[in-house]
């Protein structure tokens, strides 16, 4: 069954403009699948996946042979098994001058973004790629997020109904069969994970450690980022956890939220905040087994952040936008924390995320550190369990947690 996916009409009009269009993201959000319903609509683009051993070795050891068997337009599969290809891609990009000739997909993108930035500079577009949203997994038009722009006035979500959309996450896998359990599903996908992208990209001499690695993380969802703790806890040094850390965002695994920045403001915490992007998978590595479990215990309202800031993230993901230019946080050596800021048009949007129905207005107390900012501030919002949109004040808000 095949989900809409709120990326495919940015994947079209990128096509339209340029030679080459690449989506990446982590393995099974669905990158071949979308590519694949472009080539329904399209039945002059052939496709070819470098996961078959035969074809990957003819794509490294003769890439111009390899382009000669498979022309343009072409959908290539997992190109970071075969970098070679790329440069070979330049020169029949630039002997044509024509749009929309290679539809690229890559799972690692570690080694590669610096190989496609040299080789394919000027004839690229990137699109970063997500499990599905809330929005697409219910066939709602899926827009950015941001407090001026809400639609949704009402919500009937429960608690219970939220966390057990946080368990299983947004995989298409675990939407399209809901009798299949997340335990068996991410058990697998950690192996595949390991198999293919890790252990083929890079060396790790103790898979177990990697995996504790990835663990540790996931049990500091929505917490800033202490590379000296988790190394500790692993018994790795800090570089190998620094090193394995941007493997997780590379693979499109986790992200990292970075803090508001001026450099005239200097009590302002530099270290970034992490989240993965699927909440099922982090539910996994952090060995919750049970919706109800997480719900009532004392990482609840670290998950219920990492589930709003996802949905956010990949509200403006998922049309095209570059997230790092437009979301940021704000913390302070004196404690004053703003969970999510949006920057949209010279506005600072502060956001809050509370797991209750009705935080009141003590939620706003922090917003005022903003005042002093060169921004100019824009409507503020708490997104919670309330039951539908509630002013608090002239420009802030309690936001049903629908609404993202």
């Amino acid at each position: 069954m095949y989900i809409n996916r709120a990326i495919e009409s940015k994947l079209k009009y990128l096509a339209r403009h340029f030679p080459v269009v690449i989506v990446c993201g982590a393995r099974q959000v669905g990158k071949t699948t979308l590519l694949n319903q472009i080539k329904k609509e399209n039945e002059n683009i052939q496709y070819v996946t470098l996961d078959y051993p035969r074809i990957r070795s003819l794509a490294k050891e003769d890439p111009e042979l390899f382009l000669q068997q498979y022309p343009a337009p072409l959908i290539i599969d997992e190109i970071q098994y075969a970098p070679e290809l790329l440069s070979y891609i330049k020169i029949r990009v630039d002997n044509s001058g024509q749009n929309g000739m290679y539809y690229l997909t890559g799972s690692q993108m570690f080694y590669m973004m610096k190989n496609i930035s040299e080789s394919l500079a000027g004839r690229v577009s990137v699109l970063s790629m997500y499990s599905l949203s809330r929005a697409e997994i219910e066939g709602r038009n899926s827009v950015p997020f941001l407090p001026d722009n809400i639609k949704t006035t009402e919500s009937t979500d429960t608690i219970t109904d939220i966390f057990e959309k946080i368990y299983r996450g947004g995989m298409p896998r675990m939407i399209t069969d809901q009798e299949l359990s997340p335990e068996d599903y991410f058990g697998a996908y950690m192996q595949t994970y390991l198999e293919r992208d890790i252990r083929n990209l890079i060396a790790i001499k103790n898979e177990n450690k990697f995996l504790k690695f990835i663990s540790c993380t996931a049990a500091r969802t929505s917490q800033e980022v202490n590379l000296t703790d988790i190394a500790k806890d692993v018994e790795i040094d800090r570089n190998t956890a620094n090193a394995w850390l941007s493997i997780l965002v590379s693979s499109g695994l986790v992200y990292l939220l970075h803090p508001y920045s001026r450099n005239t403001i200097k009590r302002i915490i530099k270290r970034p905040k992490l989240y993965f992007m699927d909440t099922g998978l982090a539910c996994y590595l952090s060995m919750w087994n049970n919706p109800r479990a997480l719900e009532l215990s004392a990482m609840a309202g670290a998950m219920f952040e990492n589930y709003v800031v996802s949905e956010i993230i990949k509200s403006y993901a998922n049309q095209g936008i570059d997230t790092r230019s437009r979301l940021c946080y704000y913390r302070d050596n004196n404690g004053k924390e703003i969970d999510l800021i949006i920057l949209e048009n010279g506005k600072l949007y502060p956001i809050e995320i509370k797991k209750s129905a009705d935080p009141g207005k003590i939620a706003l107390k922090n917003f005022s550190v903003l005042n002093h900012l060169p921004e100019d501030i824009g409507a503020g919002a708490i997104i919670c369990m309330t039951p539908m949109v509630i002013p608090l004040n002239d420009n802030n808000k309690l936001v049903p947690i629908k609404c993202i």
